[in-house]
């Protein structure tokens, strides 16, 4: 069976994703100019977007990995944040952008920003391929932003639903009866 046959509607096809990541490389090349901030991919979703992300910005960055989860498997985010995989680097005194594939409500950054804080980071900019401010709950907006998306149950591009859809070429909404 296609996964394609579970999603219910295209929101984003690969080549709105394209031009939203060549943008996005653009701006944060521009702000960052002689400046090697650190980018930190919130895995496991937004590794499709940090790989195409960083080949639009024509100046040195460094990348970093953090596995954090909220969701636990459902559709919802539980409010609990959870460090699965910390940094192999010191954030202390560096520009870091955390690079994010959804902001949705806004707990999962709002955790990391206050961390990174705590660990003495120069500064901390947000770079989100999704914005869905419907559920937001905290007051966490990202800097640099892809796409806005309706209050709809979106996967592809690396965001999933129980692991499956992350290989999607575009973003869908995914058909409720799937996830109910």
């Amino acid at each position: 069976m296609s996964m394609n046959q579970d999603i219910q509607e295209v929101l984003f096809t690969p080549e709105e994703i394209a031009a939203a990541n060549q943008r996005l490389g653009q701006q944060i090349a521009h702000d960052y100019q002689g400046k090697n901030p650190l980018l930190v991919c919130v895995l496991k979703g937004a590794i499709l977007f940090l790989t195409d992300l960083i080949r639009q910005i024509p100046e040195s960055v460094e990348i970093d990995f953090m596995d954090v989860s909220s969701y636990h498997g459902g559709t919802t985010s539980s409010g609990d944040v959870k460090i699965i995989k910390d940094l192999d680097v010191s954030v202390a005194g560096r520009d870091v952008i955390f690079v994010e594939d959804i902001i949705d409500t806004g707990n999962t950054l709002k955790a990391l920003g206050d961390l990174f804080a705590s660990r003495k980071a120069k500064s901390v900019k947000i770079v989100s391929l999704v914005d869905k401010p419907a559920h937001r709950n905290q007051s966490v907006k990202a800097d640099y932003v892809g796409l806005s998306c309706p209050d709809k149950f979106i996967v592809g591009y690396g965001m999933d639903y129980q692991d499956r859809y992350r290989n999607l070429p575009y973003i869908g909404v995914l058909k409720p009866e799937v996830y109910l």
